[in-house]
Order: C-alpha cells, then structure tokens, then sequence
C-alpha cells in the first residue's frame, strides 16, 4: 500500500536555510521526543549522489524534481513519529517543478509540527549569521558572495511561510525544549 503524503505519519519538518540548524537541533528534538531523525540531505546523498554534483550536472531544476521524489518515498517508507529537516531550498522551488509539489509544500506549511528555523526574522542580521555559519562547511567552498545571496533571495519566501517560527540563535537544548512544548500541544 502506498502512504500519500497527506496521510502521512507523525512528522515534525524542520524548515529554513542552511546554516539555520536544522541538523543540529533535529537530533536533539528527536531524541527528547523520543522519534527518529532524518535528513533530507544525507537521504538524498544515499539515494541520489553528491547534490553538488547533481547540481552541476543536470542543473537546480532537476535536482529540485528528484529532491522532491526523494521525500515522497521516504515519507512512504517511513514508520514512527519522525523529526525531518528538510533541504534548505526545498520550500522555495518553483511551484510548477513537480505536479505533486505544490500541493504537498501546502501541506508541509499549514502543518502545525512544521517549524521554520531562523538566527533572526530581520534580514541583516540573518544574512550575517548564515554566512557565517555556511562559511564554516568545507563543502561549500568559501563563496561569500553566493552563500549572501542564496540567503538574500530566500529570506522573503521563509518569512512568508504560514508555520511556527523559531529563533535558532540559542542553544539547541534550549531551542529543541521550544520546538518540542509547541509539538506536544499540537498533538
């Protein structure tokens, strides 16, 4: 039997740019709800390959198209209640890149376990705070100027997102505690 994404499980996405916290808050969330992590990312890269080379290969749109097919059959396959944070762009593509996508990115927002992680809800500050934080990660090779602009053009999309919102310029115990009491009332 196939799971269709508006029945699926107990899932709690985690949204927002890289550099947000998606992965280092996702496993301590996971851990003191006491549900299994995922991410999007790593599921990709097991089943698809590196995405800079997806990327680089066959163009964004069409890594869009197989990130997309990637989370609808690990949502599929999912058992249990479930912590996953999703690819940094994955609720910014374009509406028509998938005919499943935009009904299921409508789903994931309105959800009340989806939680949007930003370091600020005002631009400059997240701008600085991202790059920051992107600059750090090696496999993204330095490029200041592409990493403020990946975070520049976003930004408006994620702060337009009708989901909780979290500050993720805390520690992850205390933003996992956050995301967690608002989880536990939405249940």
């Amino acid at each position: 039997m196939t799971r269709h994404f508006f029945s699926m499980p107990t899932l709690l996405h985690l949204v927002g740019p890289g550099g947000a916290g998606k992965t280092t808050v996702g496993p301590v969330l996971a851990a003191r709800l006491s549900w299994q992590f995922l991410d999007l990312d790593t599921e990709f890269m097991r089943s698809e390959g590196d995405v800079a080379q997806c990327i680089g290969a066959h163009g964004y749109a069409a890594y869009a198209q197989r990130n997309v097919s990637v989370y609808l059959g690990l949502v599929q396959k999912m058992e249990g209640p479930t912590v996953l944070a999703l690819s940094s762009g994955f609720l910014t593509y374009p509406v028509d890149i998938d005919p499943r996508y935009a009904a299921m990115r409508r789903a994931i927002e309105v959800n009340p376990l989806t939680a949007l992680l930003l370091p600020s809800f005002e631009l400059e500050p997240c701008v600085d705070i991202i790059v920051q934080r992107q600059l750090t990660r090696p496999y993204l090779a330095g490029n200041r100027v592409r990493e403020e602009q990946r975070i520049r053009e976003r930004f408006p999309l994620f702060t337009a997102l009708e989901c909780n919102r979290f500050r993720s310029d805390i520690s992850p115990m205390q933003l996992a505690s956050e995301i967690a009491c608002v989880a536990r009332r939405a249940l």
